[in-house]
Parts: structure tokens; C-alpha cells; sequence
């Protein structure tokens, strides 16, 4: 039996909603990251960003340690045989580890007890009152930078579900590309909107060719663009008529055309009105023709609705009589190449 040959699908963007665009050969690229700190330290991964975040603390007590080392020694506190009048510029410290300890009861405001500064050394009260305002502000940017990635979205764009497929029949007496979108937490996702790109090459009227041009597809719920939140499993659908970028799309060639089709959902969580946006992305092999999404939604004797997600990206031939009386082998065709 012969065995269709499968080619990988370039993406841009993953089902999963991740850049897949590589950035090579840029100059400078350090120099940028470091002009844009807060962004690289937001955007860094937990283990760097938590060992960032415990060396702060750990350098600055052992670099102002050696600083105080360095004065004491200088006022001559190490050396022996000191004369009775001699006042030392920290007391009870006689080496490096001292000194440390020292630095850390500074800024860290423990309190002084055994140790502890003299008044007659101005610059090691110089030293602590740079010490304070220095790391105050170290502790600040990167306890701020450590509050930003937690406080970011992205995780709550996680919970926000699509369809693995998308599916063209038609609704309401017109040919529809439709897809499923979800919500998977209770706290509602309000002034959701569903917007959608056409990524594919192009040849301009003066012959330049783009390899990736975008086109905007404009995705509808009922009569509206907008949904007022997102409670239950919504199908989203983009009419293909002579206005859509996909025109001209048909079960023949579906699947030897060359695009992808960007999927966003912008919306508001009600419970911080914050904004999130979640993304996916389809291919021509991740369409089904004459394909209807199953029902998700049904209601119990109780009065309330049950959402199945074990239906969620199943799908079913269209029970539409005159789609099905003209397509009726081309259906069968893509329940072969989607059983394969």
C-alpha cells in the first residue's frame, strides 16, 4: 500500500501560540538587550531570574564586606599591639568574615548588636550611607522585575483554548472557515474580539516578491465581531466570499495551497482588567473540508449546562443536503487523508 509522503510545515507561529522566527547575525544584539535591562530581566527564565534575584542580595553583602575590610585595615585595626586610645571604624570586626557579617546586618536592617559602626570614621559611614541607597534601589528593580513576571498574563492566555482543526462548511447559507475557541478557568475573559492574519507569499504589480505578506481575515460570533465575554465553548467563523483573502478557496485546492492563518484572541480579565492575548495557528492540513465542529454543549435535568471538552475538537461530516449532494466524494476523500 502506498504511503503519502508527509513534508514538514514551515510556521511561523506554533499551535501552541510561540514565535517560531529565529534572529540571527544581528550586531550588537548584547548592547540592545542591555539598553531595554528591565525587558531582558522581565523576559528571563524562572532559574536565572530566581538566581538573579538570590546573587543581589549575596554579592552586594560580600562586595561592601570587603569595601568595610578594606577601610578597617586602612585605619589600621588588624594590626597588633594598638594603643588603648586607638579607635577601631567597626567594632568587634577583626577580619573578613566580620566584615561580611557586618555588611549583611547593614542592609538587611537586623539590627546592631555585637557589631557595629564607630562615629569617629567618616568614610565608613559614607560607605553604609551608599550601601543603603545602592542596593535599596538593586533590591527594588529586581524585586519589581520578580512582581512584573508573575503579575504578566501570559499564564491566564494558557487557559484560553482553540481548536487542533478548523473547519469549512456553511452557515446560514454561506461558505464559513470556522474555529472553536474556549475558556478553561470560571473568571471571565470580557471584550474578547477574535482577529485573524493570512500569512502567505506574494508577487507585487511591480514584480517584487514577498515571502511572507499578511493579509487581515476578519472572524465573526453570530452578527458581531466583538463577544461580550467568554463563558461557554464559542465557534468563530470567517465568511468566504469574494471579499476574503481566502476566495477562491475549494475542497480540490485546499491542500496544495501555501499559507498559514494566524488566529488571535484579545481580551480583558474581569478579575484584574488586565489585558491577554492568546494565539494559534492553522495550515492547510489543519483544515478539514465539509467538516462541522460536534456539539460541546448540553444542558442536565438540573437546569444547568455541561461543557463535554471530550468533544471539543471532534468533528463530523456536514449533515448540509447541498453541500453534501456536490461534495459527496471530496468528503470521503478528506476523511481518508485525515484518517491517515
Amino acid at each position: 500500500m502506498a504511503t503519502r509522503k508527509t513534508e514538514v510545515q514551515r510556521r511561523i507561529v506554533s499551535k501552541d501560540g510561540h514565535n517560531n522566527v529565529r534572529i540571527d547575525n544581528v550586531e550588537g544584539m548584547v548592547k540592545l538587550y542591555l539598553h531595554d535591562i528591565w525587558t531582558t530581566v522581565v523576559d528571563m527564565k524562572w532559574r536565572y531570574k530566581l538566581t538573579l534575584f538570590a546573587s543581589t542580595f549575596v554579592i552586594t553583602w560580600f562586595i561592601f564586606g570587603v569595601i568595610f575590610f578594606f577601610i578597617s585595615m586602612g585605619n589600621g585595626d588588624f594590626e597588633a599591639g594598638l594603643s588603648s586610645n586607638h579607635t577601631p571604624c567597626l567594632k568587634n570586626v577583626a577580619s573578613l568574615t566580620g566584615a561580611f557579617l557586618f555588611s549583611l546586618e547593614s542592609q538587611t536592617t537586623i539590627g546592631y548588636g555585637y557589631r557595629y559602626i564607630s562615629e569617629e570614621c567618616p568614610l565608613a559611614i559614607f560607605t553604609l550611607v551608599a550601601q543603603l541607597v545602592i542596593t535599596g534601589l538593586a533590591e527594588i528593580f529586581v524585586t519589581g522585575a520578580f512582581l512584573a513576571k508573575l503579575a504578566r498574563p501570559k499564564k491566564r492566555a494558557e487557559t484560553i483554548k482553540f481548536s487542533q482543526l478548523a473547519v469549512i462548511c456553511r452557515r446560514q447559507g454561506k461558505l464559513c472557515l470556522m474555529v472553536r475557541v474556549a475558556n478553561m478557568r470560571k473568571s471571565l475573559l470580557i471584550q474578547c474580539q477574535l482577529t485573524g492574519k493570512l500569512l502567505h507569499s506574494n508577487v507585487t504589480e511591480e514584480g517584487e516578491k514577498t515571502q511572507v505578506h499578511q493579509s487581515s481575515v476578519d472572524f465573526n460570533m453570530d452578527s458581531s465581531s466583538e463577544c461580550p465575554f467568554l463563558i461557554l465553548p464559542l465557534i468563530f467563523y470567517h465568511v468566504l466570499d469574494e471579499h476574503s483573502p481566502l476566495a477562491g478557496l475549494n475542497a480540490e485546492n485546499l491542500h496544495t495551497r501555501d499559507f498559514e492563518l494566524l488566529v488571535t484572541l484579545n481580551a480583558t480579565m474581569e478579575s484584574t482588567a488586565a489585558t491577554c492575548q492568546s494565539r494559534t495557528s492553522y495550515v492547510p492540513q489543519e483544515i478539514l473540508w465539509g467538516y462541522e465542529f460536534k456539539p460541546v454543549l448540553f444542558s442536565t435535568t438540573g437546569g444547568r449546562y455541561v461543557a463535554d471538552f471530550n468533544f471539543f475538537d471532534k468533528v463530523q461530516v456536514s449533515n448540509d443536503p447541498a453541500f453534501l449532494s456536490n461534495h459527496t466524494e471530496k468528503l470521503k476523500l478528506e476523511e481518508d487523508y485525515k484518517k491517515e
